[in-house]
């Protein structure tokens, strides 16, 4: 048997449990080659059916203990990028970076721990073990991505950020709730492998290919339908200086790095919109008239420059600083700002700073104060735009201003912290499925990448690959009218599970019913 039994890991055979836990480790791995920059989708589909196979008839614990391994071979192999972020200052932080990575690893292991066990212990009560499996993950990833100020990266759907065709039901369901779907498939088909009946073998196998066709069936139809895009759209310019984290903010080399900026965003060429990356700014640009007169002449009559700047307020309380995004207009006026509402702990601020006798990974003059949310920025004649700062555009259904609809979204980051690593593109899936999401075009302008211009359906028109100093000259794709998910939320995910629980419950009584008929 190609899977291994999890009933022999329910023995007190020591040998036969270190196998199964080595398998949950590898299992979790697989999971990460199935994510960006790999994106080897049919091992993604392996990992979930061997872990569901794994925690069939398994005890609560013993399934816990499975997912919780899962969870480190996820986490460790697909965090690890997280220790470059610690050599930009290796004389203070760098014998962190392990121990950091270890440690956020086992915290978050316990989310697929408790998938597990809530799992096997659903399958106790006579549930369904693959929807119970799909169940318990989607709930899980829903809380690692709420609690705690919540950390949704590398979800289960992002490994189906490459295949577009597919990732085009998240326009209905999200991407909870297309992880929903595929963790479902594979349980199933998993499930199938280790059926002693064939007709169970037959059931599972054909209802993963059911859901599997009709998430491809509706993927294709919606993109056959797409509009043609339109060239009505901004001339926008998206600059992508390749400024060293090192270098970013060492004043000798600050005259160096504004004179990059500005000879990248002085190339020949039209544009309406000039994007800078996060923090492109090496200053408070809002207390500059002078620098913000100089950018003035890089635009034209109407143009305006959108870029990032820390900003900083004297209080009562005292001085609050803050992660921006400023509109700047061609006489250097700023048109209006906003701030980044989803910090990075640690990085942007310390949580129970009272209680905590740790210092931010960031040196700077203080923590950085929280905006008041999603916002849409309106500036001159321009396509309303929709901000998120670096780490903000990971998290599903607050990206975006429901009150006022923006008509593209505008992701300003800097992942020069974290190098030529996985990173980078794991980031850049998530901002991805943002745009399918929401129905919106995403422009990513990246300090060293990898910038990209991506379109409502989340296909990548243009883009500068990490290490690259360039510019990206497009017109702004076109926005869609709202999806479901961006009318509802994961309100349609909710939906999904309770109709698959309706279906799943149905199919179940018929069952029992016509064993009844066949024993009478």
């Amino acid at each position: 048997m190609f899977f291994p039994d999890a009933r022999q890991f329910s023995s007190r055979k020591p040998i036969q449990s270190w196998a199964s836990l080595g398998a949950a480790i590898v299992a979790g791995a697989l999971f990460v080659l199935a994510l960006q920059p790999y994106s080897i989708l049919p091992l993604a589909l392996i990992a979930f059916a061997l872990l569901a196979v794994l925690v069939r008839g398994a005890s609560g614990f013993i399934a816990f203990r499975l997912g919780y391994f899962f969870g480190l071979g996820q986490f460790v192999s697909g965090l690890f990028w997280i220790t470059e972020s610690f050599q930009v200052e290796a004389d203070r932080f760098g014998w962190l970076a392990l121990p950091a990575v270890l440690g956020l690893s086992a915290l978050l292991s316990v989310f697929p721990a408790l998938a597990c066990a809530l799992a096997a212990r659903m399958e106790r009560a006579g549930l369904p073990l693959a929807l119970s499996m799909a169940t318990s993950w989607t709930a899980t990833e829903w809380l690692r991505g709420h609690v705690l100020t919540g950390f949704p990266w590398n979800l289960a759907a992002y490994t189906l950020s490459d295949w577009t065709v597919a990732a085009q039901a998240s326009s209905v369901v999200g991407t909870y709730g297309l992880g929903f779907l595929l963790v479902l498939c594979a349980a199933l088909a998993g499930l199938a492998f280790v059926s002693a009946a064939d007709g169970k073998r037959i059931s599972r196998l054909a209802t993963a290919g059911a859901i599997a066709l009709s998430v491809t069936a509706f993927g294709a139809m919606r993109l056959l339908l797409a509009d043609v895009p339109s060239e009505r759209g901004a001339q926008i310019r998206v600059v992508q200086p390749d400024i060293a984290q090192s270098a970013k903010w060492d004043d000798a080399a600050r005259n160096a790095n504004i004179l990059k900026l500005i000879a990248l965003s002085a190339r020949l060429g039209d544009f309406d919109i000039l994007l800078w990356p996060e923090t492109a700014w090496p200053g408070f640009l809002a207390e500059d008239a002078g620098a913000r007169a100089m950018l003035g002449w890089l635009l034209p009559e109407t143009g305006v420059l959108l870029t990032g700047s820390p900003e900083r307020e004297e209080t009562g309380a005292g001085t609050v600083y803050r992660n921006a995004v400023l509109a700047i207009s061609r006489d250097g006026t700023i048109l209006t700002r906003y701030a980044k509402h989803h910090l990075v702990p640690f990085g942007e601020y310390v949580p129970w700073r009272n209680l905590l006798p740790l210092q931010r990974l960031v040196q700077s003059l203080g923590d950085f104060t929280p905006g008041p949310g999603p916002r849409t920025l309106a500036f001159g004649p321009h396509p309303y735009a929709g901000i998120a700062i670096c780490y903000e555009i990971i998290f599903p259904g607050h990206v975006v201003d429901d009150a006022i609809r923006p008509d593209w979204i505008f992701n300003a980051t800097n992942d020069a912290w974290f190098g030529a690593s996985i990173g980078p593109w794991q980031h850049l899936a998530s901002a991805r499925m943002r745009a399918i999401e929401e129905g919106l075009p995403l422009v990513r302008a990246a300090n060293t990448g990898i910038s990209a211009v991506v379109d409502s359906y989340g296909a990548t028109l243009a883009m500068l690959e990490i290490d690259t100093s360039g510019v990206i000259d497009i017109r702004l794709p076109r926005p869609l009218p709202a999806t479901i998910y961006a009318r509802f939320g994961d309100w349609a995910l909710l939906f999904l599970m309770l109709t698959s629980w309706t279906i799943s419950g149905y199919w179940a009584r018929r069952q029992q019913a016509n064993l009844k008929g066949a024993s009478t």
